[in-house]
């Protein structure tokens, strides 16, 4: 006697149609291209998931690059003065800092230039 999968296969096609909802056309509704869909959805946020940290890491160091050159330094002079006077602020910091508190890090640019 063979094993039928009745109930569990339908599982399986309701949980990626679950997953497609939303998605346009035939690959909302039709198992096959919703899976094909779901499955290429999942590529694109993981990639997405890592791009983001770039994309962020990118604008955090335009923003201290900008603030840097408004305090008559550059970007990778004021990097290395930090590093060589051993302060341990991140980018995300420093970015936040630049952009809220302009005195503060216009204090923390006069003290890496001495």
């Amino acid at each position: 006697m063979r094993i039928k999968r009745a109930t569990n296969a339908v599982k399986k096609r309701r949980k990626i149609l679950k997953s497609a909802k939303g998605y346009r056309g035939a690959k909302s509704k039709l198992y096959r291209t919703a899976r094909e869909q779901v499955m290429k959805s999942g590529m694109y946020a993981y990639i997405g998931r890592k791009q983001k940290k770039r994309d962020f890491r990118s604008l955090w160091i335009t923003r201290i690059n900008a603030a840097c050159r408004m305090n008559d330094i550059s970007y990778s002079r004021f990097i290395a003065g930090l590093k060589a006077n051993n302060i341990n602020l991140n980018r995300k910091v420093l970015a936040d800092m630049a952009v809220r508190d302009p005195e503060a890090f216009a204090a923390l640019v006069n003290q890496v230039k001495a």
